[in-house]
Order: structure tokens, then C-alpha cells, then sequence
């Protein structure tokens, strides 16, 4: 597992109408990223490229989270959940994210994620991720999550076409 120090005890707030986008390869390592993905992230995209996406993993969320996160995609399935990030400067942001495979002409092979402020979605400051816990919304009791919900990326956020971004 791998940890991100430093750390601090600050939260970076970003607009609640932003969308960050990321592309990994299956070993997970950063593809593309839209231009908010980067700048939330503190990282510059060069420093992103081919880095793995836990670059940004703040040590305070679990394992088990992320384990989830890549079973339910290994199946083709999408995945949401609460999730606490970590910005180079060690300051803490929270995201929203949609993580689903990816295909495209040239084939299987990407994972695609949209993620937008927690703040977006709902007004409560979100919880701290304890051990064991895994981030995910109550699908039946939610009324902003669907299971069945189509998935889109806005027209624009990657700033190219996803199978150009992937290859």
C-alpha cells in the first residue's frame, strides 16, 4: 500500500461545479487527466502521466475501499463512493467519484473517472472513514445515486476523445 506523506490537517475546497477527470490504464497508471484533475491535485499533468492513480490516496482511507473500487470494475460495473484524496501539499480534498471501464475501438483496457465535489451531491460534511468501512452510497435509500444511471462525461472535461486519451 502506498503512503503519501506529508499530510496536514487542511481541506482544499474546489467549485462544486467542477468535473475532474481521470484515465488509468488496468495497472493504474495515469493515462490523461483533465486540466481541474491536475490543478485540484497540485500535481502538474506531466508530473501525472504513468504515475499511478494513488498518487493522490490519503493514507486515512482504507484499503478495503480500493479493493472494492477494482473488484466491481474487474465485473464492468461502476463504482461511486465518498473519497478522501491527498494534494501534494499534503492538504485534503474530498471527491464524489464514478470509476468505470472504459472501452473504446482500440478495446478494453481503460478506467475512466469522474469525480465532482462532495458538496455537489449533498450539504453535510462528509464523515471521517474509519478502518474497515468502505465508502459507498445506499443505492435503494439514495435519491441522487441510481444503480441503473446512464454514464456521461461532459463535453469537453477530457479535452480530447477518450480512445485518443487511452492510447
Amino acid at each position: 500500500m502506498r503512503v503519501n506523506l506529508p499530510v496536514t490537517q487542511r481541506n482544499y475546497d474546489f467549485p462544486a461545479d467542477e468535473m475532474l477527470v481521470s484515465m488509468t490504464n488496468l495497472k493504474g497508471e495515469l493515462t490523461h487527466c483533465n486540466p481541474a484533475f491536475a490543478r485540484v491535485s497540485g500535481f502538474t499533468y506531466d508530473e501525472l502521466m504513468g504515475q499511478p492513480h494513488n498518487i493522490i490516496r490519503h493514507p486515512d482511507m482504507p484499503a478495503a475501499a480500493f479493493k472494492d473500487v477494482w473488484s466491481t470494475i474487474g465485473r464492468g460495473k461502476p463504482w461511486t463512493g465518498m473519497v478522501k484524496n491527498r494534494r501534494k501539499d499534503g492538504d485534503t480534498y474530498w471527491v464524489w467519484p464514478i470509476s468505470r471501464p472504459f472501452l473504446c475501438r482500440a478495446g478494453p483496457g481503460a478506467i475512466c473517472r469522474c469525480a465532482s465535489s462532495p458538496r455537489k451531491l449533498r450539504s453535510t460534511k462528509p464523515r471521517r472513514c474509519t478502518p474497515g468501512c468502505v465508502p459507498r452510497p445506499n443505492l435503494a435509500a439514495s435519491p441522487w445515486c441510481c444503480a441503473g444511471a446512464s454514464f456521461a462525461i461532459p463535453a469537453g472535461a477530457l479535452g480530447r476523445s477518450a480512445c485518443e486519451a487511452s492510447a
